[in-house]
């Protein structure tokens, strides 16, 4: 999911493929997060139990779908169940699943759609085969940044591409920093956190290698500053996405997590 939140649209003239999130749709995350957590105050989070030790297993990868579309591949859900370390060929599903995904498929259109208005960045021009080359770079900006990150680094530097879930347990500011900072912090396959070298570094190969089908003119500092930034904002969304939706499921969906 959090790549699917990276690419939605350029707008405005921005040389990037990426969601450009208004202030409104800021505010409705933390919305959501606010009634999410409303439910378990701090004094509850501070007397709560301990989690009995876990017994089952989760599964690999995550088959549930945000609002019934989002592709929530990454999400553990239930961090107190074991679950082992993904292997390198499950590394490697989880980059295509993500990639192959109809909702992904159908954000590139949605970007090339809009980057097309206006001849908007990249630079391809106006008409039909423009607007396909766009939909390619959509694509490519998309599937280069999972496939560095989930895949090629992640099974490199022997780190976890999933996003583990805080849950209800933990505090609502507790859980929306934890949910900020898995950009930068990860888990290894031994368990151990580390810096998120697979999802910085493989961010930045991905843009890097959009320099060979970029036209000139978007080939640019402030083309990759702007999309650095992008990519950045999408994956923060999609961490409080993933960490608050179970939630919002029960509350307002009445379903058990």
């Amino acid at each position: 999911m959090r790549g699917s939140l990276r690419q939605i649209r350029y707008v405005n003239g921005r040389s990037h493929v990426g969601l450009q999130f208004s202030r409104a749709s800021l505010i409705g995350v933390w919305l959501c997060a606010a009634i999410a957590g409303a439910e378990s105050s701090p004094e509850a989070s501070a007397i709560a139990p301990a989690a009995p030790p876990a017994t089952a297993t989760a599964p690999a990868l995550n088959d549930e779908r945000i609002l019934g579309v989002i592709p929530n591949y990454q999400t553990v859900n239930d961090s107190t169940v074991a679950v082992p370390p993904l292997t390198p060929k499950q590394k490697w599903d989880l980059a295509l699943k993500e990639t192959i995904d109809p909702f992904n498929i159908a954000n590139a259109a949605l970007a090339a759609s809009f980057s097309q208005a206006g001849n908007q960045t990249p630079k391809y021009g106006v008409g039909g085969i423009a607007y396909s080359k766009r939909f390619g770079a959509a694509l490519a900006d998309f599937g280069t940044q999972n496939f560095f990150s989930a895949g090629a680094m992640a099974c490199l530097l022997h780190q976890d591409p999933r996003y583990f879930r805080l849950g209800p347990q933990a505090g609502l500011v507790h859980r929306v920093a934890y949910s900020v900072t898995r950009l930068v912090v990860a888990k290894q396959d031994s368990g151990a956190a580390a810096f998120n070298a697979s999802n910085i570094a493989g961010m930045a190969l991905g843009i890097a290698v959009s320099n060979a089908y970029y036209p000139a003119a978007s080939r640019r500092g402030t083309v990759m500053a702007e999309r650095v930034s992008t990519s950045l904002t999408g994956g923060i969304m999609g961490n409080l996405m993933s960490e608050f939706w179970p939630d919002i499921q029960k509350k307002f969906f009445h379903k058990k997590p």
